[in-house]
């Protein structure tokens, strides 16, 4: 005989779990009780409710490739690893042609998202960004690119003298379908202070959102953690962009995402637990009750905490991914290849007991043959290499 809902979450999470019952919005109050209990199976089994209450077994997945089109960046954020520094990653810029080249590598992969950030780059002129889109939709006609945080959007309207309205409806004129998340970390003034102080603030930030949101522009968010936040300002993140999705309704999905210390400027603090990631998916899929879907992010947390994950509120597992470049171990900068095949998607969504789904960017579930005719390059066949 199996443990009674409230044997597993226990007396001091049942409040909790009744309101959870009712779909009845938690307070910030219960995120920081949901975040200081103990009781991580509890916490777990009220996530797992609210995600199958929306999806069942259902796990969704893309096929995706990522572009870092520049690591040059003038914002020296303390927490990053990726921009070009001295004993780190060697500068680089892509041209056109470079992202074309790119985009060869996997020509016979069927993709359906192409998925572009970098580095704040004054170099980069107005029209770079423009013709970036333009350069991802002419190789992979039919293809969403989701490309550029607020960060980016900031300097690119900078760079072409107009405003960002202007420039987001200039970047979906070129061809942009949705933005990522990104660029805000955690929406907290103190952390902002002391970490990432040359990038946007909270409310810029939202400003961006709220300007995406009036041109149909859909959104991603995420959250970095396991840094120098504390509980509380993860909690009043997660409340923070749940009344902005209250105000906007464009955001698709929340991605937490796990820090990684190594060879950043806070290299001497430990990084987040198994512990710190399954609460973190689990406490956004209960506070966020206005986001249809939580993503778990493989590569900042592995492949088998997102498997544990989907138990524990999550109902994506990202995609495929092709040369992840924002995150790496110490020493590794030219090992850029962070992949997942077709065949192991399914295997580890299959082994956590789970039903593997393949989406669009807008999470709507597509054929193998309606992927086949929309987004397959119509490419000449490449020469031969002689050995």
């Amino acid at each position: 005989m199996g443990l009674t809902p409230e044997q597993i979450v226990g007396d001091e999470l049942i409040p909790i779990l009744r309101k959870v019952e009712r779909s009845e919005r938690l307070s910030r109050e219960d995120g920081i009780l949901l975040s200081n209990t103990q009781n991580l199976t509890g916490v777990g089994h009220l996530a797992n409710i609210v995600r199958e209450r929306l999806h069942g077994g259902k796990t969704y997945f893309v096929r995706n490739q990522h572009i870092n089109y520049t690591n040059i960046c003038n914002k020296f954020c303390k927490f990053c690893s990726f921009y070009a520094k001295k004993g780190g990653p060697a500068p680089y810029q892509m041209s056109l042609e470079e992202v074309k080249h790119r985009l060869e590598w996997h020509r016979d992969v069927p993709l359906t998202e192409i998925h572009m950030v970098g580095g704040i780059n004054p170099r980069l002129p107005y029209s770079y960004y423009l013709d970036l889109v333009r350069t991802v939709k002419e190789a992979r006609p039919g293809v969403h690119v989701k490309a550029f945080t607020a960060v980016e959007i900031v300097e690119i309207a900078r760079q072409g003298k107009v405003t960002v309205d202007q420039a987001l409806a200039d970047l979906i004129e070129a061809g942009l379908d949705s933005l990522p998340g990104g660029g805000i970390e955690i929406l907290s003034d103190r952390v902002h202070a002391e970490l990432f102080g040359k990038k946007l603030n909270g409310e810029e930030w939202k400003d961006v959102a709220r300007a995406a949101a009036k041109l149909g522009l859909r959104q991603y968010a995420t959250m970095l953690y396991g840094h120098i936040e504390t509980v509380e300002e993860r909690v009043d993140h997660l409340i923070q962009l749940r009344e902005l999705q209250d105000e906007t309704g464009h955001f698709l999905t929340m991605t937490p995402l796990s820090f990684h210390p190594e060879s950043t400027e806070l290299s001497d603090i430990t990084g987040p637990t198994a512990d710190d990631d399954l609460r973190a998916i689990a406490i956004c899929r209960l506070m966020l009750d206005n986001f249809e879907h939580i993503k778990s992010f493989w590569i900042m947390n592995t492949v088998p905490v997102t498997q544990m994950s989907l138990w524990y509120g999550a109902d994506d597992a990202d995609g495929l991914v092709h040369e992840y470049e924002i995150t790496y171990k110490s020493g590794e900068w030219g090992n850029k290849s962070q992949v997942l095949t077709y065949d192991n998607m399914l295997r580890m969504i299959n082994e956590a007991g789970r039903i593997p789904i393949e989406r669009d960017s807008l999470y709507r579930e597509i054929s193998a043959e309606e992927l086949q005719a929309s987004v397959m390059p119509k490419l000449t066949p490449l020469p031969m290499s002689k050995v």
